[in-house]
């Protein structure tokens, strides 16, 4: 049994969509980022960094791990499932996953931060993080003209990328020509536990589209990038 201590963030729906995919036997926890709950003691002693998502591995003596991205390689390597054990192949599913932590992930979240969570409209910064995240998913469109799959095979890789792209309005970046890019990311709701894993630990996809909800979200949300 694993305990996923998560939020509904692309981050945290990467380690869900994982579970999902493996079916692997996981509880959910809401971690509250509005209330805090990343900072308590408790949280802290899994993840000590203060960031979702986290697990706990019950069946491997209560391991404990932070940072999404080390969570499924372990998960990956724990199942033999979504990576290769093809030195070759594996290190490929490792690169687009590096890419999607150190590029997508990181660009589009400032995008979010900037366009719809700081109260104060910095059109440079917004320009800056949404015209990287557009570039960005230039290099995966460019990828997937000659590619089914990022690394060949399905894997993590995928799961990362696409927990982050298809928020891409969310994030104010368009997909408008990139064809390649669009066709994995709407293939990609149809692998096994994707549609699932993005309701964990609470669907969010109708409460955005909801005006009224979407300004409490963007509102709660301000709360944590101020701190």
């Amino acid at each position: 049994m694993i305990e996923l201590y998560t939020a509904p963030t692309p981050n945290g729906h990467k380690v869900s969509c994982t579970l999902e995919a493996m079916e692997l036997e996981y509880t959910a926890i809401l971690v509250n980022l509005s209330e805090g709950d990343q900072h308590k003691p408790n949280f802290l002693k899994i993840s000590p960094n203060g960031r979702i998502p986290a697990i706990i591995d019950k069946s491997n003596n209560n391991l404990h791990m932070f940072e999404s991205g080390a969570i499924m390689i372990y998960l990956a390597e724990k199942t033999g499932k979504l990576i290769s054990d093809d030195p070759s192949k594996k290190a490929k599913t490792l690169e687009w996953l590096m890419f999607q932590m150190g590029g997508v992930g990181p660009m589009m979240g400032q995008a979010n931060v900037f366009f719809r969570y700081f109260p104060e409209k910095i059109q440079p910064a917004i320009d800056r993080y949404q015209n990287e995240s557009r570039r960005l998913f230039e290099v995966l469109d460019k990828h997937l003209m000659k590619n089914e799959w990022l690394a060949g095979d399905y894997s993590i890789a995928d799961i990362a990328n696409w927990c982050w792209v298809r928020t891409h309005n969310w994030s104010g970046v368009s997909t408008d020509g990139l064809d390649n890019l669009e066709r994995w990311k709407n293939a990609m709701y149809d692998q096994p536990g994707m549609k699932e894993g993005i309701k964990v630990p609470i669907p969010v996809e109708n409460l955005l589209k909801d005006k009224d909800k979407a300004e409490e979200f963007v509102k709660n949300s301000s709360k944590i990038v101020k701190k």
